[in-house]
């Protein structure tokens, strides 16, 4: 699980990632990426919408996508603010396929 520092709250900070950030659009997921500034700790973010499924299935795609970026979190630039938008496809993809293609992402725009 993420702890509370390497998480976004603010629906501000959500927009402003989503709209000022660096974009990697996968299969599954699109990944938008605003790089370091400062050196506060990297934060993470997840958009999970009704489209991916019910809430069983939305909770189920949210608990994967944070259990990947908890698992990548010490390969990352500290202080990148990242949020993730799961697409409706998520929630048939295995974890692997998840993991694959959001550390790709991260690699390729938070690394």
């Amino acid at each position: 699980m993420l702890a509370r520092p390497n998480r976004l709250t603010r629906g501000a900070d959500y927009k402003a990632v989503v709209r000022r950030g660096r974009r990697c659009a996968g299969a599954h997921t699109v990944t938008y990426v605003t790089p370091a500034t400062s050196a506060t700790p990297t934060r993470f973010g997840f958009i999970v919408s009704r489209q991916v499924g019910g809430a069983v299935v939305r909770n189920t795609v949210r608990r994967r996508l944070k259990a990947i970026c908890a698992e990548s979190l010490d390969s990352l630039t500290v202080g990148n603010n990242i949020v993730i938008r799961a697409l409706p496809s998520a929630a048939t993809a295995s974890f692997a396929d998840l993991r694959d293609e959001v550390a790709r992402c991260l690699v390729r725009r938070a690394g």
